[in-house]
């Protein structure tokens, strides 16, 4: 019988080896992922006797067409109730309704990391000569920032008001023919992204964590993110990290927190990426970041995603790319994005074993030049196969 993921007093889940996990098969090229994905993930799962209860959830363009609703409620209670699910990408509908369906799940779900593992895979065509160096996890907060984001179209009766207000009120200048925003960046939102940031690297053994702002122009939402990063790590975590400041550089046996004005962490990680281990961010920095970074190990169609609430234990987990619809059906595009992030939900869930064995043979498929098109254009001697075959060769490597 299959069984709930639930969360222990501890603070820690408990999973049971058949649990059920909610799916969102996703739009377009969701129908070719998914089912490769599923396949291995099975298949890994089965070589240490777990079985997972798939339960289909609706979202986007399926749910819309079946239901009416774009994202209706009882997905949400579904992800909700089960804590931990997985999903394709979403196509998100034009004229109104949600910014992003993507961006609501995460509010509405309160999952403010968006955690984004970035390495790299023997084989994979690069563009850097040597993506073997980059190995960074990037904690992008999900709620604030840009995401929490308001405005007023240029123009219009709210505008004028608004900038009438602001001047009379701070004496801010501002044109007459602008749109205003508002970005909120709170200590709360900043604090516990920061936490699991620092947390993340005492579990895994990373000696670095980077808080990457702009504070040096936006001075009380970006560089308060840097403070208060900074105080956090005064305050809470003094045992087992020590911030730049206040030890020149020389953390001993600590972790060593300090920070990169935005800009310059996006040459650097490129430059120098063996200094780059743990990356919190604010959202809209941690958006560039995790696409320049995934450029560097092959591109976004492999990169991995979760969106998590370490407090709750909920956890959604995800192709970071989009719905490439006209490639929907054709059997065609790389799975890897939605895999990987099942490596992740696995890690996740404490099935490190499982999660391993897929990491190696998606290593050794790829090491084999078995590959679909978008690495066998662009490799030597490669052997271009579907995406249903190239899940296969990963299961026939488990």
């Amino acid at each position: 019988m299959a069984d709930k993921i639930t969360m222990q007093d501890d603070g820690k889940l408990a999973v049971t080896d058949n649990p059920i996990i909610p799916f969102i098969e996703g739009d377009g090229t969701g129908v070719d992922i998914w089912p490769a994905a599923k396949l291995v993930l099975d298949a890994a799962a089965g070589k240490y006797g777990k079985t997972i209860e798939w339960m289909e959830v609706l979202a986007g363009e399926k749910a819309f067409n079946e239901t009416g609703d774009w994202l209706p409620q009882e997905t949400i209670d579904k992800f909700d109730q089960h804590l931990i699910g997985i999903k394709g990408p979403l196509t998100t509908p034009i004229g109104g309704g949600f910014r992003s369906l993507n961006v609501a799940i995460r509010q509405i779900m309160d999952l403010y990391v968006c955690l984004r593992p970035v390495r790299w895979f023997t084989g994979v065509p690069s563009p850097v000569k040597q993506p073997e160096l980059v190995d960074m996890v990037i904690f992008r907060e999900n709620t604030e920032d840009i995401y929490a984001g308001m405005e007023v179209e240029a123009g219009t009766p709210e505008a004028k008001r608004m900038i009438e207000m602001l001047h009379d009120a701070f004496g801010w200048e501002i044109r007459e023919d602008s749109g205003i925003g508002v970005k909120p960046i709170s200590k709360m939102g900043s604090n516990r992204l920061q936490r699991a940031a620092i947390e993340y690297a005492v579990q895994r053994g990373r000696k670095r964590v980077h808080w990457v702002h702009k504070g040096n122009i936006m001075k009380y939402t970006e560089g308060a993110f840097q403070k208060w990063g900074y105080d956090l790590v005064r305050e809470e975590y003094s045992d087992v990290a020590v911030g730049w400041d206040d030890c020149g550089g020389d953390p001993g046996d600590k972790i060593l927190v300090q920070d990169a004005i935005a800009d310059i962490a996006l040459q650097q990680v490129l430059t120098r990426p063996k200094e780059f281990e743990v990356i919190g961010t604010m959202n809209l920095n941690g958006d560039y970041l995790s696409d320049a970074l995934a450029a560097q190990v092959g591109g976004i169609g492999i990169a991995p995603g979760a969106n998590i609430n370490y407090v709750t234990g909920h956890g959604v987990f995800e192709a970071t790319h989009g719905t490439a619809p006209k490639y929907a059906g054709q059997d065609k595009v790389n799975p890897s994005s939605v895999l990987l992030s099942g490596v992740m939900m696995f890690e996740h869930l404490g099935w490190q074993d499982a999660a391993d064995d897929i990491i190696a043979a998606v290593e050794g498929a790829i090491a084999d030049k078995v590959v679909t098109y978008d690495f066998a254009r662009l490799m030597e001697g490669a052997t271009e196969v579907k995406c249903s075959e190239f899940a296969s060769a990963v299961v026939d490597r488990l």
